[in-house]
């Protein structure tokens, strides 16, 4: 049985989405990594994107960076057409993931000053107190980023990110080399930024829980396309499941058969 096509999403506010992806599709060749997905994201949400290693997750997340070029579709960041005019449309984006760190041969505040320039942020000595109060690294603040922990060096990627202040702000696993309390932490400091900053933020993980308590809503992704999308915490009774993480192995372990990609049933 097919899954009923996902209702619209509704936003969270009146202004137009943050992120908007129209037909995005990507090919190596012969082989179709992403095939035209469509989907969007709100000021203030924190959007899920839900997938196994190899789903294309992070081949997304590097088109809405500008990093890959898609084969084909559009990208609106902000209303800006990333394809026409990517510096504008970058200037009010950022991203963070755990594999990938900052230099590691520059200090904290050395790597935040740098990134500040590359994004013209103005009042950089007050923006700087602020993201090393956000995620606890005052005491970091002349230290290589090098010598640092993993944990350590995901949160400075985490400050790197919200320095610009982004209107999309783009999260790939941030909390996966965190121990759980500064987890907990992190995941409220990203939900007061955006829904204070009026920013969307679009999150991947495979912390279920996580998902659940951090995400408004959630996109599944299974080998190239979003095969089910609606709120974490309403999906998994809709469909006979009983928690979020036994629907997403049963969505995300069925292989394509046609037009019955899996024999999730709504109850």
């Amino acid at each position: 049985m097919t899954l009923p096509r996902p209702l619209a999403p509704q936003p969270l506010s009146a202004d137009p989405p943050v992120l908007r992806v129209e037909n995005l599709r990507k090919h190596y060749g012969q082989v179709e990594a992403i095939k035209g997905i469509s989907f969007q994201v709100f000021p203030g949400e924190i959007v899920g994107l839900l997938g196994v290693n190899g789903a294309g997750k992070t081949t997304t997340i590097s088109m809405l960076l500008g990093v890959l070029e898609p084969t084909s579709g559009s990208i609106e960041l902000s209303s800006v057409n990333l394809l026409r005019h990517r510096s504008q449309a970058l200037a009010g984006t950022n991203f963070a993931a755990v594999y990938a760190p900052l230099p590691g041969n520059l200090t904290v505040y050395q790597n935040l000053r740098v990134f500040a320039l590359l994004y013209g942020v103005q009042d950089f000595a007050a923006r700087l107190q602020s993201v090393l109060n956000a995620f606890d690294l005052h005491r970091f603040r002349d230290a290589k980023c090098g010598v640092l922990s993993s944990g350590e060096q995901t949160r400075v990627g985490l400050a790197k990110a919200m320095l610009n202040r982004p209107r999309v702000l783009l999260l790939d696993e941030p909390t996966a080399s965190i121990d759980p309390a500064s987890a907990r932490e992190i995941r409220t400091t990203i939900r007061r930024f955006a829904a204070q900053a009026h920013s969307g933020v679009l999150w991947t993980s495979h912390n279920m829980y996580e998902v659940e308590e951090v995400c408004s809503r959630v996109l599944f992704l299974s080998q190239g396309e979003i095969v089910l999308e609606g709120d974490p915490r309403k999906l998994p009774s809709e469909y006979g499941k009983p928690t979020l993480e036994d629907l997403f192995i049963h969505v995300t372990s069925q292989p394509p058969d046609g037009e019955q990609r899996w024999s999730v049933k709504p109850s």
